[in-house]
């Protein structure tokens, strides 16, 4: 395993130099270059470090070479300038006043956790649920119910249900891969389909913006509740969850994942980096374990949150609580949730007498530490997304696909070019602002239902992004859950490309006219075939049989 981890190192290196030599040697060739004249070299960055993640598993060194290659390639192809021009992106990106209150807020989080540990809370929350669900598809089912049930906005869902089931999760022998695989399938694609939402603003927005001085009678809000029966990638993705947890079948690395912690107890693989844990959080001895001391700071943090987007969103001016929450300040929201949360968690606890402020204050402070890794993976993952905004790689993957354009092929086409730039930029919102104004000129000018062309771009920008290594809500997913971040996308990837698969053939079908209502019902058994077919499959291959064996060792463990 060492030499395993030095060698993974050594490619590192050697990848470096490489690049910095080839680099250096067509400097004197390119430096009157513009960002209209990269064409295939504004994929580079996001491409080099998608894959020197995979390969390497050393995820912030694989975004800071990416981001050294995009940026020296912005800086007329010297590699040292590359460099500084890298710190200068880190450095923007961390300033950003959204960036600073998302870090803020895992920073909050954190310290929460690790105070509801400290009290017992999170112990005896996993007793009084594993009094009740006994079993890994229990367990399964109520965690992807939980996602369903925050659905106003992907981050807290990500943080609040990570963290109330992940010991739930553990101990009924579910592997933390699939555990964040869960909680980000219930994230953005449950987020993105709420009718209240901290994304209802934003995409009703953009709509807004692309049919003004068109013919479009339609309010922009109207398309947008149009187009939700349209949105086959979130539907899809979100129902494969549900039949992954009922069936107990998985395919793919999710299946070897689930089969070593159902026969090992062991809930991520050897040699995994979790983005963050709890088995390192101080439990004090002696003091009653009650489920209220993790309920109350979570219904707090959920409560204060919505009054917060409600507020920051107009509140009493606003036309409606809908509008309000559409127009909210989510982050600014969350965290006035989360410290609220750290503050009547603090005035509970010692109430009871649990402990005493310095105890409690450390807690806090282990409890952020664990959000030191994923923060610092979050500001790389930004940055590499201003990287490619910069050297343009969304709009060459828009320019590149335009010849291939049809009215029945339109829906799809649109729906992978969004799939690629939010898989390579990392940003499903960033992708939505890039496609929107083309697609829907293009729907008009060549007869595709509005909706229809609409659904998707909002839908193809959150499959990317539901499932890139770069995206922050997918990073989030890893560090709420407790998972090895690249060993969550890795086993995430094969039900993405599922759910992926079936809407692309529900656009061609919905492109040729064939009705919603059939397309749906026919998606859904297609779903279910795939997962029965795939599960197959890999069960034969890896020489496992389906039920996988419910946990067998006395509680699940962490490597």
């Amino acid at each position: 395993m060492y030499q395993w981890h030095k060698n993974r190192i050594g490619l590192l290196l050697i990848f470096s130099i490489v690049i910095f030599f080839i680099l250096s040697e067509i400097a004197w060739a390119a430096e009157e270059e513009t960002a209209a004249s990269y064409g295939f070299l504004s994929l580079l960055p996001p491409l080099v470090a998608i894959v020197l993640c995979f390969i390497t598993k050393q995820v912030l060194a694989s975004l800071f070479i990416g981001i050294w290659i995009g940026a020296t390639i912005l800086t007329g192809w010297n590699p040292l300038a590359g460099v500084t021009q890298t710190l200068g992106y880190l450095v923007d990106n961390t300033a950003d006043s959204w960036n600073a209150t998302i870090l803020l807020f895992d920073f909050v989080v954190g310290g929460l956790i690790g105070l509801i540990y400290l009290s017992g809370g999170a112990y005896a929350f996993v007793k009084s649920i594993t009094d009740k669900v006994k079993t890994a598809r229990g367990g399964q089912f109520t965690a992807w119910l939980f996602g369903l049930i925050i659905f106003f906005d992907d981050y807290a869902n990500t943080a609040i249900v990570g963290n109330a089931f992940r010991p739930v999760t553990d101990k009924l022998g579910i592997s933390r891969e699939k555990f964040s695989y869960i909680v980000d399938s219930t994230a953005a694609p449950v987020a993105s389909l709420a009718l209240i939402s901290t994304w209802i603003g934003y995409e009703v927005g953009l709509i807004g913006d692309a049919i003004e001085g068109t013919s479009v009678s339609l309010t922009p809000y109207t398309i947008f509740l149009q187009s939700i029966p349209y949105r086959f990638y979130s539907i899809f993705a979100i129902l494969l969850v549900l039949f992954v947890a009922l069936s107990q079948r998985d395919y793919g690395p999710m299946l070897k994942a689930e089969h070593r912690t159902r026969t090992t107890g062991k809930v991520f693989a050897d040699g995994a980096t979790p983005l963050s844990g709890g088995s390192k959080l101080k439990v004090l001895e002696g003091v009653p374990q009650k489920t209220i001391n993790m309920v109350v700071p979570i219904i707090v943090l959920v409560g204060v949150s919505i009054f917060g987007m409600w507020w920051t969103g107009g509140g009493t001016s606003a036309e409606s609580f809908t509008t309000a929450i559409a127009d909210a300040d989510a982050m600014t929201a969350l965290l006035w949730g989360a410290v609220f949360a750290v503050i009547v968690a603090i005035i509970m606890y010692k109430a009871q007498g649990i402990g005493t402020l310095a105890d409690m204050m450390d807690a806090f402070i282990d409890g952020a530490k664990m959000m030191v890794l994923a923060n610092l993976i979050l500001i790389s993952a930004w940055s590499i997304g201003s990287v490619c905004d910069e050297i343009g790689t969304a709009p060459y993957v828009v320019n590149a696909a335009k010849g291939v354009i049809s009215p029945v092929l339109l829906p799809m086409v649109i729906f992978i070019i969004c799939n690629i730039i939010s898989f390579s930029t990392g940003t499903s919102w960033g992708t939505m602002a890039i496609a929107m104004p083309i697609a829907i000129p293009l729907a008009l000018a060549l007869g595709v239902p509005l909706p229809l062309g609409i659904s998707a771009v909002l839908t193809g920008s959150v499959m990317g992004d539901h499932c890139s290594p770069l995206s922050d809500t997918t990073i989030m997913s890893s560090m709420f859950s407790g998972s090895d971040h690249i060993d969550h996308v890795k086993t995430q990837v094969p039900y993405s490309l599922t759910a992926a698969g079936v809407a692309v053939v529900g656009y061609i079908l919905a492109g040729s006219g064939m009705s919603v209502a059939l397309v749906l019902p026919l998606g859904i058994i297609l779903v279910g075939i795939l997962l029965y077919l795939f599960s197959s499959i890999s069960a034969k291959s890896a020489g496992i049989s389906f039920p996988l064996p419910e946990l067998q060792v006395k509680e699940a463990k962490e490597v």
